[in-house]
């Protein structure tokens, strides 16, 4: 199995979704190194806050879908995470190399293979570990190549308050007027589901000088309509 070529000709920028997870299991170091050696030009992710108050990469609350484990992220510490091993994208084949990444180490090969972070902030978050989580990025001489994206206001907001030039796009389902207010009034970029996203939104949004990604698009059909419309970003699974 390989990438589905979209032949957008270099004018929509390409992000792999939780990693290149059509390919590798998601949100994990194989699916970082994926996408890092493909075209494109970032790899999202998600942060969660453990028990102990590290930071651990994975999507859901819990790892019963990635792992078969009724096991709460936020609700453990790091260590015992860690040491969880999932199997391959058949759900039989065990592999070694398939844990939770560290923040380090999802930042470390986005620097390695000179692509954008593009990191979500889950949940609602206190502002220090946000600032936290930018700090960490700065450490590593990366914080200008993140982009903070949260479905939960007070996150990027908070975000702004300590690193006001930070790179933040506002997640949303439905982009309901009063989410458009919001973006541009706090000069935050879109970052809307695919199919709630319109030509008249995008217009709307680049018109206020911000730009848009659309979220998860997997298919040729779906990508042609984006880009017919004028996203300026496609977070993918597979298409490249």
């Amino acid at each position: 199995m390989n990438t589905i070529l979209f032949e957008n000709k270099g004018k929509i920028k390409m992000i792999a979704h939780r990693g290149l997870s059509g390919l590798e299991k998601e949100n994990t170091c194989p699916a970082f190194v994926a996408a890092g050696v493909k075209s494109y030009y970032g790899i999202e992710t998600d942060v969660h806050i453990t028990k102990d108050g590290k930071f651990i990469i994975v999507h859901d609350d819990d790892l019963k879908r990635v792992a078969n484990l009724d096991m709460s992220v936020e609700n453990s510490n790091f260590s015992d995470l860690r040491a969880v091993r999932m199997t391959d994208t058949d759900g039989v084949t065990e592999r070694a190399d398939l844990f939770l990444p560290s923040l380090e180490e999802y930042i470390s090969i986005c620097k390695k293979y000179d692509k954008e972070c593009i990191l979500e902030l889950k949940n609602k978050m206190p502002e220090e570990k946000i600032w936290e989580i930018a700090q960490t990025a700065q450490n590593m001489g990366w914080l200008e190549r993140v982009t903070f994206i949260s479905f939960s206001a007070e996150n990027l907001l908070a975000l702004r308050e300590k690193y006001p030039r930070a790179s933040a796009q506002y997640l949303t389902e439905l982009c309901l007027d009063e989410e458009i207010e919001f973006m541009i009034n706090n000069r935050l970029d879109a970052d809307l589901c695919g199919y709630c996203v319109t030509k008249e939104r995008v217009d709307r949004l680049h018109e206020a000088g911000l730009r848009v990604n659309v979220w998860t698009l997997d298919t040729l059909e779906h990508a042609e309509m984006a880009k017919a419309f004028g996203v300026d970003m496609i977070t993918t699974n597979i298409l490249e």
